[in-house]
């Protein structure tokens, strides 16, 4: 265990920049920090950091022993924090970057109950439409929504992403309800551009089965889907919009479905955290609270009024 902690120290130090603010952090005297570092040094038989009047950095070992070596202590707190604690006892910081909508919608509600069962942890979260990387910048697990493009992460589905099209009873008046997927060619259509493909092509299937592709057009576009919304409650156009985002206006009526009989590709809601032999309990208590939440329908699907025009 001696080494363990002498890596631990090591890599406190790197965190901190100072062998004195880490050896203060973990309750050493710097004296007791340095003979620990040079032990370890001298145990490996090269040196890991270069020492200036001003700073330190690592040398390239230390740099890779860092990077190899800081999995290895997280796994091994991890595997002795689960030995001496149950899950209701679950402590540290849990750092989650998810979509803000949903986050908002969907997870926000939640937060209480699961802090009560877990009072010595804390959350520190992240609401953004962008896609961090959770590795690079620390984070032990994201939502996301939509195809998940491949990767070392692993990924747990939480939910299905079922998506609609759908419009305000005002513009289905004024401009007549599509009956068919080639009538929308001729629609005013919000589009969220994503990144994931051209978002001019709407994708629908029918009841035997068949795909079909619809170049649509409109004056609208946007990256946030929140806007898209607010335009299709306006009677701006037709909208393509995840279930959990509309389920309420369609079922106060405030947007009507449209084509019921032809789905959309469903994608998936789902945990992502980077790939460890061991999953600290912080995040696997927060994954199988969700899913207990969730199962066996998600709180957007219970109940559903399709608010088919």
């Amino acid at each position: 265990m001696s080494r363990v902690e002498d890596l631990s120290l090591f890599l406190r130090i790197l965190d901190l920049g100072s062998i004195s603010e880490a050896a203060r952090s973990l309750d050493l005297s710097a004296a007791v920090a340095s003979q620990r570092l040079k032990r370890l040094e001298r145990e490996l038989g090269v040196r890991l950091l270069q020492r200036t009047t001003r700073q330190l950095r690592p040398t390239p070992e230390g740099r890779s022993l860092a990077e190899q070596g800081r999995e290895a202590v997280e796994d091994l707190e991890a595997l002795m924090g689960g030995l001496h604690r149950s899950t209701r006892e679950v402590a540290g910081t849990l750092r989650l970057t998810l979509p803000p909508t949903f986050g908002r919608l969907y997870v926000s509600p939640l937060l209480p109950d699961f802090l009560s069962r877990h009072p010595r942890l804390r959350l520190d979260l992240d609401l953004s439409d962008r896609r961090r990387d959770i590795v690079a910048s620390g984070f032990d697990l994201a939502i996301r929504i939509g195809s998940l493009a491949d990767s070392s992460l692993v990924a747990r589905r939480l939910a299905a992403n079922r998506r609609v099209l759908c419009a305000s009873p005002a513009y289905l008046k004024r401009h007549g309800t599509p009956h068919t997927p080639e009538e929308l060619t001729r629609h005013e259509c919000l589009l969220l551009t994503d990144g994931e493909g051209e978002s001019g092509i709407w994708r629908l299937r029918d009841v035997s089965g068949e795909n079909v592709g619809v170049k649509v057009s409109g004056r609208i576009r946007s990256s946030q889907g929140e806007l898209l919304r607010d335009a299709a409650v306006a009677g701006l156009g037709i909208v393509q919009h995840s279930t959990w985002h509309v389920c309420d206006d369609l079922r106060a009526g405030r947007l009507l479905r449209i084509l019921p009989d032809h789905a959309l590709p469903e994608t998936g809601i789902h945990a992502v955290m980077p790939q460890r032999r061991l999953v600290p309990p912080r995040v696997r208590a927060f994954i199988d609270f969700l899913v207990e939440e969730w199962e066996p329908a998600p709180p957007w699907e219970r109940h559903a009024d399709d608010g088919k025009g």
